[in-house]
């Protein structure tokens, strides 16, 4: 039980408590979990948005179609440093790693399903514009994406 609360320094810890950034750590202890969500999250934000660009803008592909072949690259990255870095979601079997993954996919399946409804309306049917439409379609989906991995796919087991 002691093993499962203690966790080793990973690289961030260990970045952090260099000389340079020890004035930063006390702040970084406190509220790692937010910071890691956003860097991590900033950088699936400019992942996706790039890809989006990508396959949507510079590729010519349909925006609903582009935008599935972006949530799918993202959300594989997103799993790995959610589980990794932001949220320590260890699993202690196969069946609550099963759990783990199928509730995180299935999250953000809900979340996708979010975006390309906002995408559907503002962009293919109101024809507003398409990086303002996708831009803003991102933001609604990290706040839900965070509240979902918090409560209910990364949440801690309480002891009892």
């Amino acid at each position: 039980m002691s093993e499962r609360m203690e966790r080793k320094p990973d690289i961030w810890d260990r970045l952090v408590h260099l000389r340079a950034f020890r004035w930063f750590e006390p702040f970084y202890q406190k509220h790692k979990e937010v910071l890691m969500y956003l860097f991590f999250g900033g950088l699936a934000f400019f992942l996706n948005l790039f890809l989006y660009w990508f396959f949507v803008v510079a590729f010519g592909m349909n925006a609903l179609i582009g935008n599935i072949f972006c949530w799918i690259i993202c959300v594989l990255f997103q799993y790995v440093t959610n589980k990794s870095w932001v949220f320590d979601g260890r699993t202690e079997s196969k069946r609550d790693l099963l759990r783990q993954i199928s509730s995180f996919f299935g999250g953000r399946l809900f979340t996708l399903l979010v975006e390309e409804a906002m995408i559907f309306i503002f962009i293919t049917t109101l024809h507003y514009n398409e990086m303002g439409i996708k831009l803003l379609a991102q933001f609604v989906v990290i706040v839900l994406n965070y509240v979902i991995s918090k409560l209910i796919v990364f949440r801690k087991k309480t002891q009892g």
